[in-house]
């Protein structure tokens, strides 16, 4: 009974570190940059669909428009979504509040 028991360990254990082994062995291969720039994206009409709940869309068009000429990006949606837009979701105030809606 206790050889079987050591024959599981033995076993369990080999197989453990194959796997370690094995997920050691991962290549990861940097992202391919493209040789031409992303196109422009046509600002005014993504910040009017970003915009077009807001309490002061005036506001919120004209600071739109600021982060989408600087990132070439408008997150999905009318708000939030802004982890597929970091440009956008980093820019600031002068007092430290998201300048982007």
């Amino acid at each position: 009974m206790a050889k079987k028991m050591m024959l599981k360990v033995v076993i369990l254990v080999s197989l453990l570190i194959l796997q370690l082994a094995d997920s050691q062995e991962t290549v990861t291969t940097p992202p391919v940059e493209s040789p031409h720039p992303p196109p422009k994206i046509e600002c005014d009409g993504e910040c009017n669909r970003r915009c077009e709940l807001s309490s002061r869309p005036n506001l919120c068009k004209r600071a739109c428009g600021t982060c989408c000429e600087r990132c070439n990006c408008v997150p999905p949606g009318t708000s939030g979504h802004y982890e597929t837009c970091p440009c956008y979701a980093n820019m600031t105030t002068h007092r430290g509040l998201r300048k982007c809606p």
